[in-house]
């Protein structure tokens, strides 16, 4: 992914208000980003502790996602899976991260989810740069560049789903 700045990001939003998306909390550190690591941009928003946001390109331009998942988990014993990256954590790990929709399904409350690294850290992860807290990614047969394009389609099918 190409280096990006907050007004960037503030401006890729395609599921909240102008207003929601001047509101929210942007990394402050841009700049030390391992940006030829990362697939996405993905943060927690740290005001707000059922919120995260994510930031790809697509169709060469930059699309923002804000994203809401449960503040509070259960079932710590068990492992889940990313439906993107396909990493497996423990506990809270992996979480069902919901999204309105882009437009007027949005607007009426229509959503779209999936289940994610709750730090949205997939691209680290899939590259070895960051491992899982007692989790683990399998091993597999697919190269690190079949890897990669897999986690960016499995992203580009959740955001198509917000225009539908």
């Amino acid at each position: 992914m190409r280096a990006i700045t907050e007004q960037d990001i503030r401006d890729s939003f395609v599921n909240c208000s102008k207003g929601e998306a001047k509101r929210m909390s942007v990394p402050r550190d841009l700049a030390e980003r391992p940006w030829d690591d990362l697939d996405f941009l993905g943060w927690r928003d740290p005001g707000a502790p059922d919120r995260s946001c994510l930031v790809t390109e697509r169709d060469g331009r930059l699309v923002g996602v804000a994203l809401r998942f449960p503040s509070s988990q259960r079932g710590f014993l068990h492992r889940s899976m990313c439906s993107l990256c396909l990493t497996t954590h423990p506990g809270g790990g992996v979480s069902l991260m919901t999204a309105r929709k882009a437009g007027a399904a949005g607007r009426e409350g229509n959503s779209v989810g999936l289940y994610m690294c709750t730090d949205l850290a997939c691209s680290l992860y899939v590259r070895g740069r960051k491992v899982p807290e007692s989790g683990s990614r399998f091993e597999e047969s697919l190269t690190l560049e079949q890897q990669i394009a897999r986690t960016t389609a499995n992203l580009s099918a959740f955001v198509d789903k917000l225009y539908a």
